[in-house]
């Protein structure tokens, strides 16, 4: 098919782009990539099916909402960039101090159960290679890969893995990019023949699909990543390549969704709704399952090894390095497999986004703190901005469920 030849051909030549010399040797690059992997890798396979399950033809808009949601909170952590890390840094504030232990805590957790969300869709996008989709096989490679990993890093470490991170990013965007080039081919192609049809079934817009949207936040997460790359980057980088990060995430996420909404059957599958995308866009042609698979393989590991990386950091901080990192790979794992056997995956996306919510609430009340002590012509509507996003913080917590749970 058609569509297929360009999703190759579009891949390629953004692959010469995002894999190219300049792009792998541009610290703004390479700060911009780091954030911007974590916020479309996992939640771009499934996005669509589980936004076609909770919105149905409104689903652009529902993501329009996660990412204005998600903006709410990178404005919080860009604001403690820029105004608490040169405090934490004198250490004299013992309310900043304290909170940001808090913080470092919650996103520990977080991080715990990320690497099992990841692990999982890399397992599930896997086993699609020989037309798998039981839950326990899926539980049980998933589990697989946890314990290597875990092993590998409690007895090797796992720096080595880094160096696969910027050309796996490379790879992801240049894979994703033309998937949507050929969306926009079939897309377009169906409008000029007249068979365009967006679905306008009458899908239920109630309180169950919009607790389902608030347990979706961990679809746009990621940004956080730049709060942390402080030995790479100075705050104005990280500042500025996160917002940038954003915007182009954003972007992509509206298109891809816009896209696809013709696409929608409205349902997910009793089992293998975590890789419903493949059998959602299977009329794009034979190049589909390939591209999918491959790109959930490539993110999915980066994004587990960089999150697993981070855990064990913050195990050793938060222990006062009474425990060193390579106890924090193996406490990550333990926790992992725990989360893999005892919650499905829709669970585990409501867990996580609870979980890196949890995270930014607290950053987003320090924000509101800081901002009242600086002052300025704007401090009263950014502290009302930032106090609304700890609310919003709050809500998610009480409120979301997963979409089976919702269903």
């Amino acid at each position: 098919m058609t569509a297929s030849w360009i999703m190759i051909g579009g891949a390629l030549a953004l692959a010469w782009l995002t894999l190219g010399k300049r792009a792998l040797a541009s610290d703004s690059w390479r700060a911009t990539a780091t954030p911007l992997a974590s916020i479309i890798g996992s939640g771009f396979l499934v996005a669509g099916p589980i936004l076609a399950h909770a919105a149905g033809q409104l689903a652009v808009f529902a993501m329009l909402g996660l990412c204005a949601i998600a903006w709410l909170f990178g404005s919080a952590i860009r604001s403690n960039i820029a105004l608490v890390e040169p405090l934490l840094e004198k250490g004299e504030d013992r309310f900043l101090l304290m909170s940001d232990r808090l913080s470092d805590l919650l996103l520990m957790f977080a991080y715990f159960i990320s690497v099992s969300y990841y692990l999982n869709l890399f397992a599930a996008f896997g086993l699609r290679i020989s037309g798998g989709t039981d839950p326990f096989a899926i539980r049980a490679a998933s589990s697989a890969v946890i314990v290597l990993l875990g092993l590998v890093g409690s007895l090797r470490g796992l720096r080595w893995l880094e160096n696969i991170e910027l050309p796996a990013v490379g790879l992801k965007l240049a894979l994703i990019g033309g998937l949507v080039m050929a969306l926009v081919y079939a897309d377009g192609a169906s409008l000029v023949a007249g068979d365009l049809v967006v679905p306008v079934e009458q899908h239920p817009h109630g309180m169950d699909e919009l607790r389902i949207l608030l347990g979706l936040v961990i679809l746009v997460q990621g940004f956080e990543t730049s709060r942390y790359l402080g030995a790479s980057y100075d705050r104005q980088t990280r500042i500025r390549t996160m917002r940038h990060a954003q915007v182009m995430a954003t972007a992509i996420y509206l298109a891809f969704i816009a896209l696809v909404t013709p696409f929608f059957d409205g349902r997910l599958p009793e089992t293998g709704g975590e890789t419903a995308i493949i059998e959602l866009l299977a009329p794009l042609g034979w190049a589909l399952a390939p591209v999918i698979i491959l790109t959930a393989l490539s993110s999915q590991l980066s994004a587990a090894v960089a999150d697993m990386n981070g855990a064990g950091g913050l195990v050793e901080d938060a222990s006062n390095r009474r425990l060193n990192v390579r106890i924090g790979y193996a406490l990550t794992a333990l926790v992992a497999l725990g989360i893999t056997w005892v919650a499905d995956i829709y669970e585990i996306i409501v867990y996580a986004s609870k979980a890196f919510v949890l995270y930014y609430g607290v950053q987003s009340a320090i924000a509101v703190r800081m901002c009242w002590a600086e002052g300025g012509t704007w401090r009263w509507l950014r502290c009302i901005a930032y106090a609304l996003a700890v609310m919003i913080a709050i809500v998610v917590v009480l409120l979301g469920v997963s979409a089976e749970g919702g269903s």
